[in-house]
């Protein structure tokens, strides 16, 4: 049997905020040595290292894991540990996962109170500041399986984070980029006939043009589009556009960072702890984002099963 460690097993991503990294993770590095808790490094050099190395720590031992990144290496580092977890039949609940925030976008992190700032993260390690999280667990139309620790969605939700994901890739870094991205795609997506079925209710079937679902209530560097997210209260929300004129979607927007789209006339909103997410035709099998990331397309199945891991907290 694996001997478990105590050991912090930092996953550095180098190419998170524009490749400023190291820059500031070198200092950290300093700090952590000078307070004397005691941790490992590894690099990541392609996408999808990092789940392979969380699973791997996982597998050596390690329960204290934190991503050196944004958003998305915090879905990979999620992804791999409950991964392995379900393989190995150990609970999430015996890890400890955080974020050395240096990514552009950041969202998750607002959710728990964590700073912006390595300096004061490494004092809540040193203080053991934790809290609790849901895992939530997707199922997506290729028999894949994945794990969401913020927010998801089809429609001009993952269109806007393929297209943010597009601009990062060719260096752009702003948090510009996401309202811009919203804007164009919000003007130039077809809409989509899905079936949306809540607890084992049809709550939304015919066309929509978006659908968020949230563990947390921060996406998109700032935007709230399921506000009454908690991420330890065992239920997933989500929001759903249907269709509407294009003069009143865009009157909405100001809705979505001022915390009051769940009051829109427009939208349907709610919460359950089943979810399932089905295309009434080909066309509208669209692609999936998980905490940014496009994972697969539709049709995909949630069930909130109670299982927790816990995380770093301000």
């Amino acid at each position: 049997m694996t001997d478990l460690k105590t050991t912090w097993y930092f996953i550095v991503n180098p190419r998170a905020g524009s490749g400023k990294t190291m820059s500031e993770w070198v200092p950290a590095e300093r700090k952590l040595q000078n307070l004397g808790i005691p941790f490992v490094t590894a690099m990541t050099d392609h996408k999808c290292h990092a789940t392979e190395l969380a699973s791997e720590a996982a597998a050596a031992g390690y329960r204290h894991i934190v991503a050196v990144g944004g958003d998305g290496s915090l879905h990979e580092v999620l992804n791999g540990i409950a991964s392995w977890c379900e393989r190995s039949g150990v609970s999430t609940s015996e890890f400890y996962l955080g974020v050395m925030p240096i990514g552009s976008g950041n969202d998750w992190i607002k959710s728990l109170g964590v700073p912006h700032d390595l300096g004061k993260v490494i004092r809540l390690i040193e203080a053991g500041s934790f809290g609790q999280m849901d895992v939530v667990k997707v199922r997506l139309s290729d028999g894949r399986t994945s794990w969401m620790a913020n927010i998801g969605g089809t429609g001009f939700d993952s269109h806007v984070c393929n297209r943010v994901n597009m601009q990062k890739e060719r260096g752009m870094r702003s948090k510009l980029i996401y309202l811009n991205a919203l804007r164009h795609t919000i003007t130039h997506l077809d809409k989509l006939n899905l079936k949306v079925i809540a607890d084992g209710k049809t709550v939304h079937e015919g066309v929509c043009y978006s659908i968020a679902l949230g563990n947390g209530p921060y996406s998109g560097s700032g935007m709230r589009q399921v506000p009454l997210a908690d991420i330890n209260d065992g239920i997933l929300d989500y929001m759903i556009v249907p269709e509407v004129s294009l003069p009143h979607m865009l009157k909405e927007i100001p809705r979505l960072f001022n915390g009051t789209i769940n009051e829109s006339g427009v939208v349907l909103s709610g919460r359950c702890r089943s979810l399932q997410i089905v295309p009434l035709d080909g066309a509208s099998a669209d692609i999936v984002e998980m905490d940014g990331e496009i994972e697969g397309k539709l049709p995909l199945s949630i069930e909130m099963d109670g299982c927790k891991i816990n995380v770093i907290k301000g």
